[in-house]
């Protein structure tokens, strides 16, 4: 494989992603918004900021050798994957969306789904102790519930928090047996999170089931029509292999 690779990260996935075109010789850049202070850095070269929207990153596309776009950004990070689908459409750059599987539900699970922050804010309202795993962007749509909030992220959250806000600030993975106590030192009575899927942040779910404490889920933003979509990094370099280089 020759020629450069835009991954445009902040995943896990963008990191492996990154670590395997490394290893395989191909030229690599890693795009990272810069919403984390100290984000986790993937091998190759990285580049930190935004690009200013669909044209800017168009007008950026244009001065470098960038042979293909993998988009392997947050599941819920949609303005990005829409500049990155219009920049994509503008250059001609082939372009692949890599993004995990959601989660799903199994037997003893109480899963609540909803379509946005507000909608979750206000399915926790008449709880007397929420569990808030939904990073530290859109905290604002939980400033009004009245319960007990616990509220986790990797960077301190700026206000407006939750009237009763206890934040915790960690990184993932997380193991069942850590959330599990985390849980029930706090008297957590439901759990709001967004579906981001995969298993850094999995855990919470399982202990909630254990615990048969409810479980409110932000379903994912729609995906713009026409974009492929690979669910894991090997299938996203066969995209590569096959038709981007």
């Amino acid at each position: 494989m020759t020629g450069r690779v835009l991954v445009l990260g902040g995943t896990g996935e963008a990191r492996r992603m990154a670590a395997a075109l490394v290893d395989r010789g191909v030229d690599v850049l890693s795009s990272l918004a810069g919403r984390v202070a100290d984000p986790l850095l993937p091998p190759g070269e990285v580049r930190i900021g935004g690009f200013g929207g669909a044209e800017g990153l168009a007008g950026w596309l244009a001065e470098g050798p960038v042979r293909a776009i993998v988009d392997a950004t947050h599941p819920f990070a949609a303005g990005m994957t829409a500049a990155a689908v219009e920049a994509a459409a503008i250059t001609g750059i082939p372009l692949l969306r890599l993004q995990r599987p959601g989660w799903t539900a199994g037997p003893g699970d109480d899963w609540r789904w909803v379509d946005s922050l507000d909608e979750a804010a206000a399915a926790v309202a008449g709880f007397g102790s929420v569990f808030v795993t939904t990073g530290r962007q859109g905290l604002a749509a939980f400033a009004g519930v009245p319960g007990q909030c616990l509220v986790r992220s990797v960077d301190p959250p700026e206000p407006p928090l939750p009237r009763r806000a206890t934040v915790v600030l960690a990184r993932g993975p997380f193991d069942v047996a850590g959330e599990r106590a985390l849980m029930r030192a706090h008297g957590v009575e439901v759990v709001v999170t967004k579906d981001s899927g995969g298993s850094m942040t999995a855990a919470k779910l399982t202990a909630a089931r254990e615990l048969g404490v409810p479980v409110v889920l932000v379903r994912r933003p729609p995906l713009p029509p026409g974009i492929p979509v690979a669910a894991t990094v090997d299938a996203a370099l066969e995209w590569i292999r096959s038709r981007a280089i």
